[in-house]
């Protein structure tokens, strides 16, 4: 089906995918083959795709490493009813993250579930991201649109200086900028006050979250470096200021 003239498909997969904090992941138990669905925390990494901290000890890991094919649903968790709330069901493999990338994938798991702290080097858990196929979204009636991995994943081919001073921007702005990111949430994004922070940065965007409230605030260009970052965030809380 395609999606109807008011609606944005990519943009609504981009920001459940960034907002995202649970979601039910079926993997093919093994042997058998038969459908297994278990409940996870996940995180998302700098390109969108999916983060999970799971332990070996669990099934659904000892699936995986049987065989990667995984699909992943997340939802709005709207209020009321939750079939009105969109949701969307990503096909793909789950992989394990490699050495190279485990301490970008761990600063943004933790950021985004930071009592994970507590059993993180644990050795039977690991890091596993989940790299995307395809996706089904479900927007409402007649919203519902099936997308590929290119319309819904950030490109970061030219932005590897941004991901470079990922961690020190994320940290200065949540040790000095704390009002600036509630005025991003409360005067851009029309969210209550509350003790937002940043959990990460990106091309696109930057993702908020106080407590277990979660947002995404889109950049209206894209940034792929440190100091487009701070300019573009410079400009962003002057707009959120200029705002009554």
């Amino acid at each position: 089906m395609q999606p109807t003239a008011d609606f944005d498909s990519a943009h609504l997969a981009r920001s459940l995918l960034r907002r995202s904090r649970q979601g039910a992941l079926a993997t093919l138990m093994t042997g058998s083959g038969d459908p297994y669905c278990s409940l996870v925390n996940l995180a998302s990494h700098p390109d969108g795709a999916p983060i999970l901290l799971i332990s070996r000890l669990a099934l659904h890991t000892r699936n995986i490493l049987a065989d990667g094919r995984v699909s992943l649903m997340l939802d709005e968790r709207a209020e009321g009813d939750p079939l009105e709330g969109a949701r969307i069901m990503l096909a793909g493999r789950a992989e394990e993250v490699v050495e190279a990338e485990r301490e970008l994938v761990r600063r943004r798991y933790l950021a985004a579930h930071p009592s994970a702290e507590a059993f993180v080097e644990f050795k039977d858990f690991s890091f596993f991201q989940v790299r995307p196929s395809g996706a089904h979204l479900v927007a409402g009636f007649g919203r519902i649109v099936d997308l590929s991995p290119a319309q819904f994943l950030t490109d970061l081919s030219d932005a590897e200086p941004l991901l470079e001073a990922e961690a020190g921007a994320v940290a200065h702005m949540n040790e000095d900028h704390r009002e600036a990111m509630n005025l991003y949430a409360t005067r851009l994004l029309g969210a209550e006050s509350a003790d937002w922070i940043t959990t990460g940065c990106d091309p696109d965007g930057i993702d908020l979250q106080a407590g277990r409230k979660t947002l995404r605030l889109d950049f209206p260009e894209r940034v792929t470096d440190g100091t487009s970052l701070r300019k573009m965030l410079v400009r962003l809380a002057g707009e959120a200021r200029a705002k009554t």
